[in-house]
């Protein structure tokens, strides 16, 4: 799955976690202060220091594509090495994107607090300046995302072309497990678009802690205190932190029968397709008491899965709901105390929406992870079989399949 289109995919992927690691290691400690090496900056009316951060994670960027193109060539590095660092670069940038939108955000209520205190204070020009501010940042911002959407989805048609040559190739060696044609077909289908949508997500989860963990920690010097943890520095970045944990690991307690029972509805869900195409052409198969003995397989399979769904969606999204009141309830205290103005306060409440969403990345995730979990496992048989291994003891399973039996 990832050997057919990553170069040495379990080295490239750690290598590229170490190295991201530390070029953001290296920029906080001692390139940020380097100023403008390139003398961009004195051609656009941005400051030297927010000019050298592009310069210098396109630096970073180019050097780790570069070693890897030369030092592993691949059939599909072009794609796989330069692709992914397009795509989180792209990332990168809507995330810088994202941190100025909500500066823009403090100064525009700051500016709307000021207008309705005093009538006057704020002159037309000026409201619809800072209008035309946001209109200007979200234009750059939907032009990323349009092409950054556009290239990911060709990157991973791309991954799925090369699963698809490679099951394909080894057809032979593949063919006698259950359900195929399905897993060289459909299954490398979904695997790339989950792929695509969740990778994304987990990247994008990623840029966002790295850019706005430093302004919340900032941010947290306006709160005088929090419940429960009084006035601690960084309050609202330890507030996040908990509260996430305490989502993803409670969440994970009541989702563990998810990925098996999702690995079983696409076997039962399979056995049943299959006997439906092998009666187009043999008028002996697919008869209606075979049929309906293998939709009872599907049925029952989906009512259990149905039923774990429900207590673990009780609790999702109790958690989700209680989570919008998070914030407010850690900014209690100094609202009451009118320690900050509404542009503060609306800085906070966004910066810290936007760490919390990203801690809580497995808790928004879940049910798409447990579907690419049961996908994966499926895959899994697949390359077991290449490599003439053991197939895992779910393949074998018979408890919520039945063999079809001819008419």
């Amino acid at each position: 799955m990832f050997g057919c289109f990553f170069p040495r995919p379990q080295l490239f992927l750690a290598t590229a976690a170490a190295w991201a690691l530390a070029s953001i290691l290296f920029w906080y400690l001692v390139a940020a202060e380097w100023g403008d090496p390139l003398g961009i900056a004195a051609h656009v009316e941005w400051s030297e220091r927010e000019v050298w951060i592009y310069e210098y994670s396109a630096i970073c960027y180019l050097i780790f594509v570069a070693f890897w193109l030369l030092y592993s060539p691949h059939k599909w590095a072009l794609w796989s090495v330069a692709g992914s660092a397009v795509i989180i670069f792209a990332t990168w940038f809507q995330v810088q994107l994202d941190v100025m939108i909500n500066a823009w955000f403090g100064s525009f209520y700051d500016l709307v607090q000021q207008a309705l205190g005093e009538p006057g204070a704020v002159t037309a020009t000026a409201y619809y300046a800072e209008l035309s501010t946001f209109l200007g940042i979200a234009m750059v911002y939907i032009m990323t995302a349009v092409l950054s959407a556009f290239i990911t989805s060709h990157y991973v048609f791309r991954w799925r072309t090369a699963m698809n040559d490679r099951y394909v190739a080894l057809w032979e060696r593949v063919r006698h497990i259950e359900g195929a044609s399905q897993r060289v077909q459909e299954d490398t289908m979904r695997f790339a678009n989950i792929m695509e949508s969740l990778g994304t997500r987990l990247i994008d989860a990623l840029m966002t802690l790295v850019a706005f963990l430093p302004i919340l920690w900032a941010l947290s010097a306006s709160v005088s205190e929090i419940p429960v943890l009084g006035a601690v520095p960084g309050a609202l970045v330890w507030v996040a932190i908990i509260w996430s944990i305490f989502g993803t690991g409670i969440l994970a307690l009541t989702g563990i029968r998810l990925p098996g029972l999702e690995f079983r509805n696409q076997r039962v869900e399979a056995a049943y397709r299959k006997e439906l195409v092998i009666g187009e052409d043999h008028a002996d198969r697919a008869q209606p008491p075979t049929l309906a003995e293998l939709f009872r397989n599907v049925r029952r399979n989906y009512f259990r899965l149905y039923f774990n769904y429900l207590y673990f969606n009780v609790v999702r999204y109790g958690y989700l709901q209680a989570g919008v009141l998070v914030p407010y309830v850690a900014l209690g205290p100094t609202i009451i105390a009118a320690g900050f103005t509404l542009g503060v306060m609306q800085q906070v409440v966004r910066a810290f929406g936007r760490v919390e969403n990203s801690f809580q990345f497995l808790v928004n995730s879940w049910t798409t992870i447990v579907e690419l979990m049961s996908i994966y496992k499926r895959l899994r048989a697949f390359e077991a079989a290449i490599a003439g291994e053991t197939l895992s003891s779910i393949e074998y399973d018979t408890k919520d399949y039945v063999e079809p039996r001819p008419a």
